[in-house]
C-alpha cells in the first residue's frame, strides 16, 4: 500500500507535518474490503455489505525502515451470504464519521461465499510514503 494515500489521508499527513493539527486519526483503525476501487478520493467503490460483513481492527507495528505492516492476522466473520469478488482494501480510522486514509488493490482478488473467511497475514499489509 505504499503511497496509497487517500485525499483525507494526504490532507491529515501534510497538515499533522506541518502543525497544522496537532491530532492524530482516532484510533484503532479499521480495515475495509471492497469489491471495486475506492479510489483516491475514498468516495467511490463498493465496500461489502450484509452477510456478518463487518470491518475489522487493524494495528500496526512501529516504523522501520520507512514502512510499517499489521501487526496482527485479521480474520473477518465467517460470511453467512456471498460477499463477492474482493479486489481492494480501506483503512478507516474509528472516528464517528469514520475517514478512508490509505486504500488499495490486492495482489490477486478474492471470491468470498457463504462460510468462507476472509483472512489478513501478519504482515500482508505493509504501509510506507515515499
Amino acid at each position: 500500500m505504499a503511497n496509497n494515500l487517500t485525499n483525507a489521508g494526504e490532507t491529515a499527513a501534510l497538515r499533522f507535518l506541518l502543525g497544522q493539527s496537532p491530532t492524530a486519526p482516532t484510533t484503532p483503525f479499521k480495515l475495509a474490503l471492497f469489491t471495486s476501487d475506492p479510489t483516491e478520493t475514498g468516495a467511490a467503490g463498493t465496500e461489502v455489505s450484509g452477510g456478518a460483513y463487518a470491518r475489522q481492527t487493524i494495528a500496526f507495528t512501529t516504523e522501520s525502515g520507512g514502512a510499517s505492516a499489521n501487526s496482527a492476522q485479521i480474520d473477518f466473520p465467517a460470511a453467512t451470504a456471498n460477499w463477492g469478488v474482493i479486489t481492494h482494501i480501506g483503512i478507516f480510522d474509528n472516528a464517528g464519521t469514520p475517514v478512508m486514509y490509505w486504500y488499495a488493490p490486492l495482489s490477486a482478488s478474492v471470491t468470498i461465499n457463504t462460510t468462507d473467511i476472509f483472512r489478513v497475514n501478519v504482515g500482508d499489509i505493509q504501509l510506507s510514503i515515499n
